[in-house]
């Protein structure tokens, strides 16, 4: 574990600073529903990781989906990809230079341009012409926060068909509560759309002729799915997993 004195962690505190993409603590589901509503294919921004002092997210759109990949920084050397920069100056120019990253699932994004942390706001209000309550009784307890869970992902799949037993590869992303697929990445168009809110279990599977399987049981249906790697197939059971708890608690 990293261990940083007052002094280094006020010198990258003021590093930072200058930084005009540098969120501070926004965390993961914030980040993902800024950059999803108001950026563009290839925003990104840096914000701080959960993970302590040194260590920090960059947030990257790539088309209907956010992807957060790790940025550490040890003894004054900033650590990103298979790059390291030995000043901080360097780290900021080669985001300048629009770099290229390929993720696991085969995802080439460029980074575009940095999603400013001071955006210019109207100040503008909408007048009051109604307001009255419309129940009685109601205590701060009754006051119930409710947003929906982001957490995208997207990566083909291999997926058995639902009648001819055969595999096919597939496009899927993940947002909110709904599972598209797709019959390849550039179709915009999705063949089907999963909710969530129906599918009752995500589980690893070992009843098929095949590896890295999981399948998502629904009430009509259970669909099963295969990645390349197990790393993958763990990933996609993770967040689904993640999706299907965030459902149950009523988010």
């Amino acid at each position: 574990m990293s261990v940083y004195s007052d002094a280094s962690t006020e010198e990258l505190s003021e590093e930072l600073e200058t930084l005009g993409w540098y969120h501070h603590d926004l965390s993961r589901h914030a980040a993902e529903a800024l950059l999803l509503s108001n950026g563009t294919d290839g925003s990104y921004l840096l914000r701080n990781s959960n993970e302590g002092p040194g260590h920090f997210a960059l947030s990257v759109r790539a088309k209907d989906s956010v992807k957060h990949f790790h940025v550490s920084r040890r003894d004054n050397v900033y650590v990103f990809g298979f790059n390291m920069f030995t000043s901080f100056q360097d780290f900021v120019n080669h985001f300048a230079n629009q770099p290229l990253l390929g993720s696991d699932t085969g995802t080439l994004i460029v980074l575009r341009s940095p999603y400013p942390w001071r955006v210019e706001e109207p100040s503008i209000y909408e007048s009051v012409r109604v307001h009255t309550a419309i129940q009685t009784g109601r205590t701060e307890n009754d006051l119930v926060a409710n947003a929906p869970s982001l957490g995208t992902k997207e990566g083909y799949l291999v997926k058995q068909g639902a009648f001819v037993k055969n595999w096919k590869q597939r496009w899927f992303i993940l947002n909110r509560y709904e599972l598209r697929y797709f019959k390849d990445k550039t179709c915009e168009e999705p063949i089907r759309t999963l909710d969530l809110r129906s599918c009752s279990a995500v589980q690893f599977d070992y009843s098929q002729d095949r590896v890295n399987c999981f399948c998502l049981v629904f009430p009509e249906r259970t669909f099963y799915l295969c990645s390349k790697t197990a790393v993958e197939v763990d990933e996609w059971i993770k967040i689904l997993r993640w999706k299907l708890s965030q459902i149950r608690k009523g988010r």
